[in-house]
């Protein structure tokens, strides 16, 4: 049984380009024009994304104090190092696992698993 019984409604393009033109003069903003015409403030924004008009998307600006900034730039600075710390461990790792696989067949085991169980190894 299908709970969303709600008609798929597809817009024109000249409906889309007349409601971008009305949030452009600024007679309305887009919650009233999504209000006016019943659709969804995400449609609203796919549309200003289609038709490239960034000057009509709400832009973004945090607000912060000087402290909060410098944590912040603090933590940036610490997720980068701890970023490359993993690189290096990851690195690390795998020459490990290279130098083990070398070491095995110039012992004569197969691969470097039976080296491994051989020295009680756990991979």
């Amino acid at each position: 049984m299908l709970k969303n019984r709600q008609p798929i409604r597809r817009f024109s393009e000249s409906l889309k380009l007349k409601i971008l033109a009305e949030i452009t003069k600024g007679n309305y903003t887009k919650a009233q024009i999504c209000d006016m015409y019943g659709i969804g403030r995400t449609t609203v924004n796919d549309w200003i994304r289609k038709y490239m008009r960034d000057d009509l998307m709400n832009h973004r600006v945090i607000v912060q104090t000087m402290e909060e900034q410098t944590k912040v730039e603090k933590l940036k600075k610490e997720i980068a190092m701890l970023k490359e710390l993993l690189l290096k461990k990851d690195l690390d790792a795998l020459v490990l696992d290279s130098y083990l696989e070398v070491a095995a067949k110039d012992l004569g085991y197969k691969n470097a698993a039976e080296l491994k169980k051989k020295l009680d190894i756990k991979p």
